[in-house]
Parts: C-alpha cells; sequence; structure tokens
C-alpha cells in the first residue's frame, strides 16, 4: 500500500517539470482580458513570455504544484489503488470509482496549492524582466500566507467547489481511460514494448480527462485569479459562467485547451509510466527478495500495469 503513495510522490514530480510550462501558457490564455489580449494564441503567448521575463517566466509558480503536485500524485495513486482494492474487483466501473474518489479527496490540497499557482503566474504579466513593478509575492508559500492575511480560511479556498466539480469527474476518466488502453495495448511485465504502450496510455488519459472537464477548469481559474489588481467580477460559479459566456461567447470555456492538450499528453505519459515502471520494480524486488528468502523464483512483478 505503501508502495501507491511512493509511487505516485516519484511520478508527480517527473510530471511537473515536464509540464509546468504548458500551465503558465494556459492560464495566462485563460484569464487574459479580451478587450485588450496581450496573446495571440499559444505559441505567441510563449515568445512572449520568454521575450519580456526570460524562460524562468514559463516556470513562474512552479514551487506550489513541486510541493503539493507531488505530494498530490501520492495521494490519488495511493487512495486509488486502496479504494480500488477495496472495492474489490478490478472493473472498468471499479476503476472509474476509485479514480473519482481519489480526485474528490486531493482538492483540499490541490485548490489552494492551484490559487497560489495562478497568482503567482499571472504576477508581472507583460513586464518586462527588467521592469518588474507588480511582484506582490516572494514564492508561493508568501502567496498563501499573504491571502491567508488578508482574506481568511475562505480566501485560501477560493475556488474549492469549482475545483472539486473538475477534479471528481476528471480523475474517473482519467484511470478509467488507462485501465481500458493498458488492457487493450496488451501491457505485461515481459511485453519489450511496454514503456512506449504505458507512455501512450498514459498520454492518451491525461488528454481525456482534460478533455472531459475542461470548461469547469475555466471557470476555477477565472475565479481564482479574480481579485487581482484590486478589482472583484465574479459573485460565484454562475455568476462567472454567465459573465464569461455574455462577454466572450462559447469559445471562452476552451480558451487555453491547445497549451493544455500539449501539456497533457507528455505530462500524463511521464507520470503514468513513471508511476507503473517504478511499482514494478518496487514489487519484482520484494519478489526477490521473498523468493530467495523462501527459496522459489518470484514471478513477474506485475501482470497488468493498469491495476496500480
Amino acid at each position: 500500500m505503501a508502495l501507491d503513495f511512493l509511487a505516485g510522490c516519484v511520478g508527480g514530480a517527473a510530471g511537473v517539470l515536464v509540464g509546468h510550462p504548458f500551465d503558465t501558457v494556459k492560464v495566462r490564455l485563460q484569464v487574459q482580458n479580451v478587450e485588450k489580449p496581450l496573446y495571440r494564441g499559444t505559441m505567441h503567448c510563449f515568445q512572449s513570455i520568454i521575450k519580456q521575463e526570460s524562460a524562468f517566466g514559463l516556470y513562474k509558480g512552479i514551487g506550489s504544484p513541486m510541493m503539493g503536485l507531488t505530494f498530490i500524485n501520492a495521494l490519488v495513486f495511493g487512495v486509488q489503488g486502496n479504494a480500488l482494492r477495496a472495492l474489490g474487483k478490478d472493473t472498468p466501473l471499479h476503476q472509474f470509482l476509485a479514480g473519482s474518489a481519489a480526485g474528490a479527496i486531493q482538492c483540499v490540497i490541490c485548490c489552494p496549492m492551484e490559487l497560489a499557482k495562478t497568482r503567482m503566474q499571472l504576477q508581472g504579466t507583460g513586464e518586462s524582466k527588467y521592469k518588474l513593478k507588480s511582484k506582490n509575492y516572494k514564492n508561493s508559500l508568501d502567496c498563501l500566507v499573504k491571502i491567508y492575511r488578508k482574506e481568511g480560511l475562505r480566501g485560501i479556498n477560493r475556488g474549492m467547489v469549482s475545483t472539486f466539480l473538475r477534479e471528481t469527474p476528471s480523475f474517473g476518466f482519467y484511470f478509467l481511460t488507462y485501465d481500458c488502453l493498458t488492457r487493450y495495448l496488451g501491457c505485461e511485465a515481459e511485453d519489450s514494448y511496454i514503456i512506449p504502450k504505458l507512455l501512450l496510455a498514459g498520454g492518451m488519459s491525461g488528454i481525456v480527462s482534460w478533455i472531459s472537464t475542461y470548461p469547469v477548469d475555466v471557470i476555477k481559474s477565472r475565479l481564482q485569479a479574480d481579485g487581482v489588481g484590486g478589482v472583484v467580477r465574479y459573485k460565484g460559479i454562475l455568476d462567472c459562467i454567465r459573465k464569461s459566456y455574455h462577454d466572450e461567447g462559447w469559445r471562452v470555456f476552451t480558451r487555453g485547451l491547445t497549451s493544455t492538450l500539449l501539456r497533457a499528453f507528455p505530462v500524463n505519459a511521464t507520470t503514468f509510466a513513471t508511476v507503473t515502471v517504478f511499482l514494478m520494480y518496487m514489487r519484482s524486488e520484494d519478489n526477490q527478495i521473498r523468493g530467495d528468502l523462501s527459496g522459489c523464483e518470484a514471478g513477474p512483478a506485475i501482470q497488468q500495469p493498469s491495476s496500480l
């Protein structure tokens, strides 16, 4: 059981390093002013950030997800693995339910972490790296402390309901897709092509997961960015949906989707492959030790990698 948490921790750290630049672009595109947009699209946003803020601008706010997502992935894979065992039989429905449970539980950590990440990513938007005037936060922890002092616990948990509405079904589809694809591709421990298969299954799982709830993510980002600069626009989720649709039409709910999907594949391919290979290796070592002690030869580490 502890291996599920440890594997998620390792996989989470690997995923953050690969995907954070794409996440920065996604947030910038989601919350920019439609009347005075700074960026024309995904590539223009990438180029503008690097030109104005250097490549380090793409990694603004990485401290929060590096600390938070590493633990969140440990929690997600740990809860999913234990929930699946508690449900008994490994079926697609149980994969979805176990994943949804994991997604719901991690919202307590995910929401404050994403709030800090969003505020840090928006800090200094459009300003030159040599003339940065609006640096309100030193780092992610300083950001959360200042929000807490100003707004209390309610401020720290801004966007909690929208985060819950996004994460619960999203993680259900995440694990369901991975399970179905690994079964279809025949991912076995002794397969010489297991790494490419795991990368493909993990990447596609991330894409399906994001597409399933992306409009909710747009609303979450807008609610968490609301109030930056002293102007509060939204009273809540429904008010945010109404005003966003009224001002920008239905396309507002797909803003930033390109950068999100570009990020989703490599991040989740890396995360899932790292988690699965880590579990296979650790269980293989454990089986080998037990086999040596009992005088028996150890069997395969994982017959079905999807059953994390």
